[in-house]
């Protein structure tokens, strides 16, 4: 069954920065382009980390305290309270100090669910792409992953019925019907055996814009059930005994 890899929904221009990057410069790019992180890649071209704008305000913030704290209090003349003067001022923070690292990344032949995995499971918004050499080559938003649930309900209900109803299963269009609405797949009809119904609703759920799957399938032959076991320690009567 046809799923998108991450290489074909990735945006190829990335905006990106080096180590050495300063904080008013990560800010601009941000600004400039509207975007709400980069990756930081060093003189090869690799990730070495992730900068957000999160990043930015807590580093800002970090520094803000710690500078509170280094700088002692000195009582000016005509002032009732002692104030804190800083000497020399603070030095510039840089994206190596501020990124997130090790920057988590995906390959481009990966598909978009897994991807989409990883982003949850990681907590985060962007997911840099790169080659086999961790060389940087683009990099997937939840933006970019979600073009895939763009597509409408009858190119879902097609490909359900093409890969799910007659390719994987084998029927035909008249043994299982298919309707999608707002992306939620339904099926109705009915199967020979109760264990062909998960793989089925499985399948389903793996065609690329499909939100959830309502079973509606029923069986002739309920291939599940277990056989009952024999009580242990007493003895079996019939022909089996």
């Amino acid at each position: 069954m046809k799923t998108r890899s991450v290489g074909e929904v990735m945006t190829r221009e990335v905006v990106q920065a080096r180590r050495q990057t300063t904080f008013k410069e990560l800010v601009r790019l941000l600004n400039r382009h509207r975007i709400g992180g980069l990756p930081v890649v060093d003189a090869d071209d690799k990730v070495v980390g992730v900068i957000s704008a999160t990043d930015l305000v807590r580093g800002q913030a970090e520094r803000a305290d710690r500078a509170d704290r280094a700088v002692p209090r000195v009582r000016l003349p005509g002032l009732r309270r002692p104030v804190r003067v800083l000497e020399g001022g603070a030095p510039g923070l840089v994206a190596a100090e501020l990124m997130s690292s090790p920057a988590v990344t995906v390959h481009p032949e990966q598909l978009v669910p897994e991807a989409a995995r990883m982003m949850e499971r990681h907590h985060i918004e962007r997911l840099p792409v790169v080659d086999e050499e961790d060389r940087l080559i683009g990099i997937a938003t939840r933006r970019d992953l979600l073009r895939v649930f763009l597509r409408t309900d009858e190119e879902i209900r097609r490909q359900v019925t093409d890969e799910v109803v007659a390719g994987a299963l084998g029927l035909s269009c008249e043994a299982v019907t298919v309707f999608v609405r707002d992306g939620v797949v339904t099926l109705k009809g009915r199967l020979e055996r109760r264990s062909d119904i998960p793989p089925a609703i499985r399948s389903a759920w793996r065609v690329e814009g499909a939100v959830g799957v309502v079973n509606g399938l029923t069986f002739d032959v309920d291939d599940c059930r277990r056989a009952e076991p024999h009580p242990v320690g007493r003895p079996v009567h019939g022909p089996l005994a």
